[in-house]
């Protein structure tokens, strides 16, 4: 079992549920054939197709081509460019996947594609992660991209709408790689996917973010329009799709943030549209723009009202450097539209400089927390106040003060503690207090101690919490037994190991020769229709002459398995490599 090379304790408490394992000996014979061919077929076409980058980041990376790698052979590779790798099972929701990649560290699904879905696959494996996104990572100005947008989504809000697609993506990848799953299944995973898709009104800011990362990340070209180069994963990890986007089926644009995110993704078949940016500082140019309309950068009632839709745990920051940390419940507007008194529910915290106030964490406010937003009557910022101009307005441990705010909010009570915070006032608690607005009461003075947020106007908003390992449970990590599972292997698996170790062996001794022999009759009266195994023949009897009665009916073979559609391509890419 190769456990992840990521020091648990050194990752967020929230991010550790998603952790898991490599069990490297589960890898197949059959397995490691899969990742081979597309490692020979990358390294041969992509020459002169691929940004220069990715061919010299697949030397620097460590990875080879006769086997699937290990996660802490890449994380040592990784850690010379300040990278590192995290073993994680399959899809993980958007927010911890670009969480990983703003603290960079790149998130590898080892699961590993089926030979049937060789050349694409909708779900998150080994050769997309390793043999796509960790070799262009050693370009330093796009491995800075690549944490960019990570710290950048990981502070866009999504909507519950937007969880639910998620959900249901991440059920269509598990059907659509399922070798067991029924066209039935397949049409009614997509289905529901195309139902969670319409249900989303507007785009949220994940989406766009989403859709920004896959158009470059994932699926981008650069360089110019009639000449470009891939960079992005997806096209460098597939063999089909890296052939196909330099055809005319595939519509190559100009690169624009407008123009990344107006569609959604598709993420059954091959991509129809390719973006291709001028180069890597273009795409840093854009998510920076982009990231000026988000909630953490804009703050204001519409980053609350996001907060709110999002149904999820948010921080809002106050412009006195407050973090306030829940569920955003509601909040009351004034007739200009404004908030001016904003309510969470459940646990709650309050935290400065992204560290929590002492006794303001979740529990001392486990059902919920509210204050009011903006100026006193009079345009007085109470955060922005010296002790002079405090004690003008009857702000003073142990005083009785009446606060009116310009949106009509009243805040009376006795003042028990102010808190600052790098000379600003950012918490003021008071005990017999009441707040209300218009008649209503917000906040009875029996219900104890009013603690009451200091702030103009909300400067930020974002998914998550200010400070997380305050507020995010530990998570509890059950070890798994040490002892490996075992593969089952079937006879074509004991083939294709057959082969394997013949070759890595390179003697070609007498008997090499006759178990070759032998195994290419047993293909043909036991396994007719597999092609890869035959390829490999080939490829070792084409360069050695005691094989040479192979050639010609393993040719043979190839040639009426092509015709099969499924296998047309795969079979062709093969026999030119050799």
């Amino acid at each position: 079992m190769e456990k992840s090379t990521i020091q648990n304790s050194k990752l967020p408490n929230h991010l550790k549920q998603y952790v898991s394992e490599q069990h490297y000996d589960q890898y197949t014979p059959i397995d490691h054939a899969v990742w081979r061919y597309v490692m020979r077929q990358n390294r041969h076409f992509l020459k002169g197709k691929a940004h220069p980058a990715y061919v010299e980041g697949l030397l620097k990376s460590g990875i080879e081509t006769e086997k699937i790698p290990r996660v802490s052979e890449m994380n040592e590779c990784l850690g010379k460019i300040g990278w590192g790798a995290v073993i994680v099972n399959g899809l993980i929701p958007g927010s911890a996947f670009f969480e990983l990649q703003a603290n960079r560290v790149l998130p590898i699904a080892t699961e590993i594609r089926k030979i049937t879905n060789i050349e694409y696959t909708p779900a998150p494996d080994i050769i997309h992660e390793a043999a796509g996104h960790a070799p262009i990572l050693f370009d330093p100005y796009f491995a800075s991209y690549v944490q960019k947008i990570g710290s950048i989504g990981a502070k866009a809000f999504a909507t519950k709408e937007k969880q639910e697609l998620f959900e249901a993506v991440r059920n269509l990848t598990i059907v659509m790689e399922d070798p067991k799953s029924t066209p039935e299944e397949k049409e009614a995973a997509q289905k529901l996917v195309e139902e969670k898709q319409n249900a989303i009104v507007g785009l949220s800011e994940a989406e766009q973010i989403s859709r920004l990362f896959w158009r470059t990340v994932e699926y981008g070209l650069i360089g110019e329009l009639d000449d470009p180069k891939i960079y992005g994963a997806g096209l460098l990890s597939s063999v089909g799709e890296s052939i196909h986007c330099f055809t005319d089926a595939v519509e190559k644009t100009h690169y624009s943030i407008e123009g990344c995110i107006e569609k959604p993704k598709n993420v059954t078949e091959m991509q129809a549209q390719l973006f291709v940016c001028k180069n890597f500082e273009e795409l840093m140019e854009g998510v920076e723009s982009l990231s000026e309309t988000m909630a953490f950068r804009t703050g204001g009632t519409e980053a609350l009202e996001k907060a709110l839709r999002s149904k999820s745990v948010a921080t809002f920051e106050m412009n006195s450097g407050l973090n306030v940390t829940g569920v955003v419940h509601s909040f009351t507007k004034d007739e200009n539209g404004e908030a001016i008194y904003v309510n969470t529910k459940g646990e709650t915290a309050l935290s400065v400089e992204n560290q929590q106030l002492e006794g303001h964490g979740k529990d001392y406010h486990s059902k919920g927390f509210g204050t009011p937003i903006g100026q006193l009557k009079g345009n007085i910022s109470i955060e922005e106040c010296d002790s002079d101009e405090l004690a003008k307005i009857g702000v003073v441990e142990g005083n009785f003060v009446d606060l009116t705010y310009t949106s009509d909010v009243s805040v009376s009570g006795r003042v028990l503690n102010i808190t600052k915070h790098n000379n600003k006032i950012v918490l003021i608690s008071f005990e017999d207090c009441t707040v209300s607005y218009n008649g209503t009461e917000l906040f009875k003075k029996e219900w104890g101690t009013y603690d009451m947020a200091v702030g103009s106007n909300v400067v930020s908003a974002y998914p998550g919490a200010a400070d997380p390992s305050s507020y995010f449970d530990d998570i509890v990590i059950e070890e798994e037994k040490t002892e490996e599972l075992q593969v089952n292997l079937t006879d074509l698996d004991h083939l294709y190991q057959h082969v394997r170790n013949i070759r890595e062996n390179n003697r070609f001794d007498d008997n090499d020769i006759n178990q070759l022999n032998q195994i290419n009759k047993e293909l043909d009266l036991e396994h007719p229709k597999d092609w890869l195994l035959r390829l490999e023949l080939l490829e070792m009897a084409i360069t050695n002459e005691k094989l040479e009665s192979l050639v010609e009916p393993l040719k043979v073979k190839l040639n009426e398995l092509k015709n099969d559609s499924s296998l047309t391509n795969l079979i062709k890419n093969g026999l030119a490599l050799i």
